[in-house]
């Protein structure tokens, strides 16, 4: 079987959409991206939001989201550092796709069996 990706400029979707896919591939990186497209976040705050996120992971993934051009972060010179988060214009290029997820959520959202979480740490109630 044969696939059809190209397009009429010799394009092959196919690796461009797998391409596409990996940036928002990471563990969390979907979660971030859907708390950063609300609002400017701090460190901790992102790490309270995410239950059951590390430090580590959440550093990493922030980091990779930072590289692809998908993430700003914002050192300020206080005591102690201040470092805010928040998703660029490219990154709000994904919008459509958020509302889309959303309005797929809203109407099958129900159906979806849910499953207990085993990833990460353990969230704690406060």
């Amino acid at each position: 079987m044969e696939m059809h990706t190209e397009d009429d400029d010799g394009i092959n979707m196919h690796e461009e959409m797998r391409r596409a896919f990996s940036l928002l591939s990471g563990k969390w990186k979907l979660e971030i991206m859907w708390l950063l497209n609300q609002r400017v976040y701090r460190f901790g705050e992102l790490r309270k939001a995410i239950p059951g996120i590390t430090q580590h992971m959440l550093t990493a993934q922030l980091r990779e989201l930072e590289a692809d051009g998908l993430v700003s972060r914002t050192v300020y010179a206080e005591v102690p550092p201040r470092v805010d988060y928040e998703i660029t214009a490219k990154a709000r290029g994904l919008g459509p796709t958020m509302e889309a997820l959303s309005a797929w959520w809203n109407e099958y959202g129900k159906t979806v069996p849910v499953r207990t979480t085993t990833r990460g740490r353990q969230a704690t109630s406060k």
